[in-house]
């Protein structure tokens, strides 16, 4: 009997200690959901824009080349050994300046012979002029020898053109470049010598959309650079091609612009924007406010949190207040009333107690409609209104109704945002 009852004693505290257990496992599950349930991720730290009716400048941008108003590669008219090489490579030279010298030796000898025979013809000429005069020459006489003397002439201007042929001179001025050639090298005509470029004036070719043609016209100010974000030469438009090409309709369209310094290199890809008339009171954020999605472009604007979602605690009941207040006061020791109250003329701190009092913020998803871009900005169609406040960075980790703290410190797009509040 007696070990009956020490076994029912010992199955009743096992099944106690049971009990407890499963107790205790399903409420500590109970207060973790409860505690997740009712936990709020923490505030995100993001950066913000007001949005604020600006002035735009908008513009047609594109991809075009450089190349040298004046650029042609020189070549030889007539063959020859070349007997010498007058320039170097990125030598400026002027008008006319003779480049290469041919070996000329048998033209010369040529032209020297011709220029004996047309003195002879001259002379011959000229007597039978004085005969006919007195009466004792013919006409047919003077006609053969004055078209002896013209034959004459004109052979001496061909050798003489055959001649200055074995000299290649440059057409205009402008800086030449590496020779492709050597002395002592035979020319046949055609071969290229040397590359000639005036860069002084450099020409900009592009291809517009034909739907962008009506916005250009001659005399439009172009803006070209490396980059779009390093448009370093101005120049203006000379040239819209009448033609749209039925293939790619595309328009070409040539500017031209001044390059004292000699940065444009012909041959150089280039950044193009055509500045076009500015316009008023167009809503822009920085792109780096707005989010692409296969649902489409959305940014987040910061709005008050609701009274439920903010962060400040229910006001304690009256009673409750006093009864707290009482607590305190007894808690305080009794000030020395021999010592002066040196806090009595301190003023009062107005800094909040906590930051509980202080304003909460949430984000919202707002699906925006884009326009055109300029500058590191993108113009909003539809979606925003004056006065929003956008977020301009932490995008990434935010969803819509997230809490959100606004710290402006750390704006990547400062640059951007100084032009949006302009």
């Amino acid at each position: 009997m007696k070990r009956f009852f020490i076994i029912a004693v010992f199955l009743i505290l096992l099944a106690l200690v049971c009990v407890g257990i499963v107790g205790f496992n399903f409420m500590r599950d109970a207060g973790i959901k409860q505690y997740f349930a009712t936990m709020k991720p923490p505030a995100a730290t993001v950066s913000t824009v007001v949005v604020k009716p600006s002035a735009w400048t908008p513009g047609v941008e594109a991809i075009g080349t450089v190349n040298a108003v004046r650029g042609v590669d020189l070549t030889v008219e007539t063959s020859g050994i070349v007997k010498n090489i007058l320039f170097h490579a990125n030598q400026k030279v002027a008008t006319d300046a003779v480049l290469l010298q041919l070996d000329d030796a048998v033209e010369k000898a040529d032209l020297v012979a011709q220029k004996a025979q047309a003195a002879s013809d001259q002379a011959a000429l000229t007597r039978a002029i004085e005969l006919q005069r007195r009466g004792v020459g013919t006409d047919a006489t003077l006609d053969a020898a004055r078209a002896a003397a013209d034959a004459s002439a004109a052979q001496v201007n061909k050798l003489q053109a055959v001649l200055d042929q074995k000299q290649l001179s440059a057409p205009f001025g402008g800086t030449v470049g590496i020779p492709k050639i050597d002395i002592g090298q035979y020319l046949a005509p055609g071969n290229s010598v040397v590359t000639i470029q005036d860069l002084d004036t450099m020409r900009v070719d592009f291809t517009v959309p034909e739907q962008q043609l009506p916005l250009l016209k001659i005399g439009q100010t172009v803006k070209l650079g490396s980059s779009l974000a390093d448009m370093s030469f101005a120049g203006s438009i000379r040239g819209i091609d009448p033609k749209i090409d039925p293939a790619s309709r595309l328009v070409s369209i040539r500017g031209e612009v001044a390059n004292p310094e000699g940065k444009l290199t012909p041959g150089q890809f280039v950044q193009i924007r055509v500045e076009l008339p500015q316009e008023n009171n167009v809503i822009s954020v920085p792109q780096t406010a707005v989010t692409t999605s296969l649902y489409g472009d959305y940014v987040f604007v910061v709005v008050p949190a609701k009274p439920a979602e903010g962060a400040a605690a229910a006001p304690a009941k009256p009673d409750e207040q006093k009864a707290a207040a009482g607590k305190a006061d007894a808690a305080k020791p009794q000030a020395d009333a021999s010592k002066p109250a040196d806090n009595a003329t301190k003023p009062a701190d107005t800094k909040p107690a906590d930051a509980a009092q202080q304003q909460a913020f949430t984000i919202s998803q707002i699906f925006v409609k884009l326009g055109r871009r300029n500058n590191g900005m993108v113009e909003i169609v539809e979606g925003l209104k004056d006065g929003d406040q956008v977020v301009t960075a932490g995008q990434n980790r935010l969803f819509n109704g997230m809490s959100v703290a606004v710290d402006n410190t750390i704006d990547p797009s400062k640059s951007a945002n100084k032009e949006v509040q302009q």
